[in-house]
């Protein structure tokens, strides 16, 4: 066992830890914050520094506050963030997107105060399943570093709706032997209810799919859907529906498909993509590429301002998108691509007014090398994390494009992850 050591945190680290500069390097303590003086026990090797434990904080930051949920850092390592004061919180997440431009070669960039999804909003959940000795289920996120699952009773950020079905859930997978030692369920609420995707390691027969089609009816979820061993998922049971309302057009998401995290986080977002284009003055009906569009989250609000070409990779993204947009009156045309493997080329791109962006979490290093090279004026950004943001407007700014408005949305509340809409114009 290592010994102690006393440190100041000097600044918080880009996963929310709290940072020590020693002799031998950075120290990276969880649950603490800047300025707090504390004992710290290292317990190994992360990147050029050490991660440790908080042993005792010896002089507390005035901006530390009381956790609301009894499994913070404790177990479940789902949240970061819940021990800090919703100001100096706040101002550390909008600083991530100042510095993020600052580091693509923008400073002084006007950001907008940042929009901070609510507590009990979070509508999407990926729950880590284990069979635990005597045959009980753990059901939760992840421990903080580690493959355990935190058995979770409760969740501030998670919509109680989808809280509620935890311990009933707990109890219907404890019976089920096609969970023989691990698997997740991909909780989704929808418009029409809650929305489940299972995945275990074992196969599931009739007398269980009765289960599962008894479950749905007892708790009020119209599909329940099983992943098999080679990724292909079937409807185990469906008693009605499931339709999600996006910008007044209802699409039908696949069982376990993304969702922007929170209602409100979505809503700000739209608004900011628009708020970006509107700015911009493009002629009358432009045509606008929306590039990984998911099930359509930004294309259909999109579609009011021009007809939009529509690209995903995913098949049952597409299969959503294209179904509901075809109900919907054709502005919005459905594309599968992609576009890690094959981005849009300069000469594709020429096409269009402007083109709107939301990649995963590592950015769109090759599509966005393909914007820099084409005549394209207009990009909007959606990132969901700075420091890909940072390195992809590095490229759009050596390139010509200057920052026109930056909002960041906080939709994982007290993570370190942020959401930032980004407008640039060449």
């Amino acid at each position: 066992m290592q010994p102690l050591r006393e440190v100041t945190i000097e600044r918080l680290g880009s996963a929310g830890d709290g940072v020590a500069e020693t002799p031998e390097g950075s120290l990276f303590v969880a649950g603490t914050l800047p300025g707090e003086r504390i004992t710290a026990r290292p317990v190994g090797k992360r990147g050029e520094g050490q991660a440790a434990d908080a042993v005792e904080i010896l002089a507390a930051s005035p901006d530390r506050v009381v956790p609301p949920c009894p499994h913070f850092l404790t177990e479940c390592g789902a949240c970061a963030l819940q021990h800090w004061a919703m100001p100096a919180y706040a101002a550390w997440k909008r600083a991530r997107l100042v510095e993020a431009l600052e580091r693509a070669g923008q400073p002084g960039v006007a950001v907008a105060e940042m929009v901070i999804a609510a507590p009990n909003t979070r509508r999407r959940a990926d729950l880590a399943l284990k069979r635990l000795q005597g045959g009980a289920m753990a059901l939760g996120f992840h421990q903080r570093g580690s493959a355990a699952v935190a058995d979770l009773s409760t969740c501030h950020v998670l919509d109680p709706a989808l809280v509620a079905l935890f311990r009933p859930l707990r109890e219907l997978l404890r019976r089920m032997p096609a969970l023989k030692r691990e698997g997740s369920a991909v909780l989704n609420l929808l418009d029409s209810g809650p929305d489940l995707l299972l995945r275990t390691d074992g196969p599931i027969d009739a007398s269980q799919r009765a289960m599962l089609a008894a479950f749905g009816t007892t708790h009020g979820i119209p599909r329940v859907a099983w992943a098999l061993k080679d990724g292909v998922v079937e409807n185990a049971a469906q008693a009605g529906p499931v339709f999600l309302n996006l910008s007044g057009v209802r699409v039908a998401p696949a069982p376990g498909a993304f969702l922007q995290a929170a209602p409100e986080g979505e809503a700000a977002i739209i608004a900011a993509v628009l708020a970006g284009l509107a700015s911009q003055k493009l002629p009358v009906r432009a045509r606008i590429a929306d590039l990984y569009a998911g099930i359509g989250t930004l294309s259909f609000p999109l579609s009011a301002r021009g007809r939009v070409a529509a690209y995903e990779g995913d098949a049952a993204a597409v299969a959503t998108l294209d179904a509901a947009a075809r109900k919907a009156g054709g502005q919005v045309e459905a594309i599968r691509r992609d576009l890690a493997y094959r981005p849009l080329l300069p000469a594709e791109l020429n096409r269009f007014g402007a083109v709107v962006l939301d990649p995963p979490y590592n950015g769109a290093v090759e599509q966005v090398a393909q914007i820099t090279r084409s005549t394209v004026a207009v990009v909007i950004y959606v990132s969901c994390n700075p420091v890909a943001l940072a390195r992809d407007a590095a490229s759009l700014v050596k390139a010509g494009f200057k920052v026109t408005s930056a909002v960041p949305v906080d939709q994982f509340r007290w993570s370190p992850h942020l959401e930032s809409v980004v407008s640039f114009r060449r």
